[in-house]
């Protein structure tokens, strides 16, 4: 992800979330076995019908100095909509003029806001990992199962998720990603491109799947010639099905044009220090 500018640069989590596992919530292999494979069938249906879903996603990731003040940032809002062909496209609407001076973008940090971030692990993908169960946890009021996730392999020029993931263990849906994007690097590349740890969080948008819609970074990227302090922050937001409004509703917030409920209004990005709460499912 971010390279040095120098060289530029990736980004790490401060959870806000203090999860406490539960002892003595043993599960069988055979058990396990098929957890792992009834939550990848739900992912599989979920990354199809996310794929008929239009929103908006914001992206801004800044650098700060020692002090903690920012001093450079890159924003992107853009809404990922259907052509008059039916073809699945992604639409700009903002992005101010960069002023990062010490980190760059590069192709597989693009390939990570894409893909990894709002990280699926469908019935397909599933022979790609190493999967071990890790235990029971709350996600603020919703029961999961704890899994370690780790690529088998690294194949050149495709981009990866290794961490952990929180599986909603009555509707076997993931809930929340922690971990970071990772790819097969050369050794002059590994000093020089680094990865961002991040969180991100799910909310229930149709009353039945889970989707995206916060993903949160604080991470001190280490290059070989510097050290930078990033934050970043991304939010899915205004998703829509056919026509159908569908609201993010995070707590009592209902009316869009009020706040975002994040304390934001509009296209206003929130507060890189917030989050929502993955919330209840709805029954």
């Amino acid at each position: 992800m971010l390279r040095s500018a120098l060289l530029v640069s990736t980004v790490s989590v401060v959870s806000a979330l203090a999860a406490t596992t539960t002892t003595g919530y043993q599960l069988t292999q055979s058990q396990i076995n098929d957890i792992v494979a009834k939550f990848s069938a739900k992912e599989s249906e979920f990354a199809k019908a996310r794929g008929n879903y239009t929103y908006r996603q914001t992206v801004k990731v800044e650098t700060l100095d020692e002090s903690g003040t920012p001093d450079g940032k890159w924003q992107v809002t853009s809404d990922i909509i259907f052509t008059p062909d039916g073809k699945r496209t992604e639409k700009v609407v903002n992005a101010p003029v960069s002023t990062l001076e010490r980190i760059l973008l590069t192709p597989q940090d693009m390939q990570d806001l894409r893909d990894v971030q709002p990280f699926v692990l469908t019935s397909d993908q599933v022979g790609e990992y190493f999967i071990n169960y890790l235990g029971h946890e709350q996600v603020d009021e919703v029961p999961c199962y704890v899994f370690s996730v780790k690529p088998k392999k690294l194949d050149t020029g495709k981009r990866y998720f290794e961490g952990q993931i929180w599986v909603d263990d009555k509707y076997l849906q993931i809930v929340k990603t922690d971990g970071r994007g990772i790819g097969h690097l050369s050794k002059s590349e590994e000093k020089n491109n680094k990865f961002p740890r991040f969180q991100t969080y799910r909310a229930q948008i149709d009353g039945k799947y889970w989707f995206p819609v916060y993903t949160f970074a604080d991470d001190t990227l280490n290059f070989e010639q510097e050290s930078v302090r990033v934050k970043m922050v991304m939010q899915y937001k205004d998703y829509k099905q056919f026509g159908t409004d569908v609201n993010i509703r995070y707590g009592d917030e209902t009316d869009n044009s009020k706040t975002d409920g994040n304390g934001s209004k509009g296209d206003e990005l929130a507060p890189l220090t917030t989050r929502p709460p993955a919330g209840k499912p709805k029954k």
